[in-house]
């Protein structure tokens, strides 16, 4: 199997540069981060580590981001995407253990899992210490799938995921942070195989921000797809 990494980046250059350097040689063929427009320079910095590089016109989130990575990856026929977090959240050490489903053929989505026993978190701000069980609660009612980490963007898909003419990530709705919602819940609710496995989530230290959310807009186009594509209002 021919397995990409892909790490939405936003002004993270020197923390992308340390996640890219804990990646375990053979691992995955080609790692791509997408540079969502940063003002730093990032794009300059994370390249002279040599790996692939693609730059967005304009911020648009990491939704879109992930997105244009998958297009990337599509055209050059990779099986399997890994999508990690660059600004250090994710351990890329542990992706071996998101790829061993798929590769054993028991999967095509694998989400990782915080909560699982195996998993651990550390340093999560408090409003993200409640807010992840509320959202996974709330993911897992209206999928009727238990799951124990919904908002964990550190996973590992099946190219055939993608190329599903009922799952359309380039819908306009899509654009920002609906898009990693929608594709899980599509990959349940359309049956494909998904399970969790165990992982570690670290977040940066805060004063030098661990996430470039907006409140409550942002949070609610992360949780939008939801209502939207259980109840209809969207494919």
């Amino acid at each position: 199997m021919r397995v990409i990494a892909i790490g939405p980046m936003f002004n993270e250059g020197e923390r992308a540069v340390g996640v890219v350097k804990r990646f375990p040689p053979g691992v995955v063929e080609e790692i791509v981060i997408v540079d969502d427009a940063s003002t730093d320079g990032a794009a300059r910095t994370i390249a002279e580590t040599g790996v692939t590089v693609l730059s967005l016109d304009k911020r648009s989130g990491p939704g879109t981001a992930i997105r244009r990575g998958i297009e990337y990856g599509l055209k050059k026929k990779f099986d399997v995407f890994v999508v990690f977090a660059t600004n250090g959240k994710d351990n890329p050490e542990e992706i071996q253990r998101l790829l061993e489903p798929v590769k054993n053929g028991s999967a095509d989505f694998v989400q990782g899992s915080r909560y699982l026993k195996g998993g651990a978190w550390s340093n999560m701000p408090k409003h993200r210490v409640w807010g992840v069980p509320v959202f996974t609660f709330l993911f897992s009612l209206f999928t009727g799938r238990k799951i124990t980490d919904a908002t964990n963007g550190f996973r590992a898909i099946r190219a055939k995921l993608f190329e599903d003419p009922r799952i359309n990530l380039w819908q306009s709705w899509l654009e920002g942070y609906p898009l990693e919602t929608y594709l899980f819940l599509q990959a349940i609710r359309l049956g494909y195989r998904v399970v969790e496995v165990p992982i570690t989530k670290t977040y940066p230290n805060s004063k030098t921000g661990y996430t470039k959310q907006r409140p409550w807009v942002d949070w609610w186009n992360y949780f939008k797809p939801i209502p939207y594509v259980v109840f209809g209002l969207k494919k």
